[in-house]
């Protein structure tokens, strides 16, 4: 298959491409910088930038004839309180994390319309069901992400092209190297700074990548979607179906307590 991945300068995308490419599929990495690897060629690409997508998507298909997978995983976090953050990083989350990927699936469909056939994954995160704290404005991007690939799943289906959003849990990645960090004011300081730290422990503690390749691969065998799958540990996938049916009051205590609030 011919595969394009974006984010794939580190982490989860370097992962995912050079699994896919060792696997003997077409891959085409776009991120902001060149990566070297003999298992996919690297476009530089920055994917808030519409006319780089456009032109990205035209050097990719003077070698290939299809695309048949997109997987949209470049992303950044963003934390601190939402009351101290601004509207410049409010923004550049959102042109990354929402915009990048509508702009790349806006790239590549007309050629999956052509073929009548295409797959796209937009990862999202686990954290995209819920309001975590002193992380709000990064659960509300991947959440807008996720209503969008839900409205296109109806939009698309004509012509055999399946979307999904994939939760990701805690991915062993540098991620925290590259987040938007709000200046956090004075009283949120104290409890910022215990919830900041679990939150670094738990992406350090994280799934190692090439366990989501692997359930991507699998993913990509089946022949239909639902709208949403969930992967990592269990302790953080039990907390979307427990959103669900407790009682909200009950399930923001358990949540106070996972993030050691209480």
């Amino acid at each position: 298959m011919t595969i394009i991945i974006t984010g794939t300068s580190s982490g989860i995308g370097f992962a995912l491409a050079e699994y896919f490419g060792k696997k003997g599929h077409q891959v085409y990495g776009l991120s902001r910088k060149h990566t070297e690897s003999e298992y996919f060629r690297s476009i530089p690409t920055d994917v808030t930038d519409n006319t780089a997508v456009q032109n990205a998507i035209a050097e990719v298909l003077k070698t290939e004839t299809r695309i048949d997978v997109l997987i949209n995983n470049a992303g950044m976090g963003m934390v601190g309180a939402v009351e101290d953050s601004t509207k410049e990083d409010i923004l550049k989350l959102f042109s990354l994390n929402l915009a990048g990927p509508v702009q790349m699936m806006s790239a590549v469909l007309p050629k999956m319309r052509e073929h009548k056939f295409g797959k796209i994954i937009n990862v999202s995160s686990i954290g995209s069901e819920m309001g975590l704290p002193f992380r709000g404005f990064y659960s509300a991007s991947k959440s807008a992400l996720d209503k969008v690939t839900e409205a296109m799943r109806y939009e698309v289906y004509p012509w055999n092209i399946e979307v999904c959003s994939l939760h990701l849990g805690d991915i062993k990645t540098n991620i925290a190297d590259n987040r938007v960090i709000a200046q956090v004011s004075q009283p949120y300081k104290n409890v910022f700074d215990k919830v900041y730290a679990l939150m670094n422990s738990h992406v350090n503690d994280g799934t190692d990548p090439l366990e989501v390749a692997e359930y991507i691969e699998k993913l990509l065998a089946k022949n239909k979607w639902k709208a949403h799958y969930y992967f990592g540990k269990f302790g953080q996938k039990i907390g979307v179906p427990l959103k669900w049916i407790l009682p909200q009051g009950t399930y923001e205590n358990l949540m106070k307590k996972y993030n050691k609030l209480d």
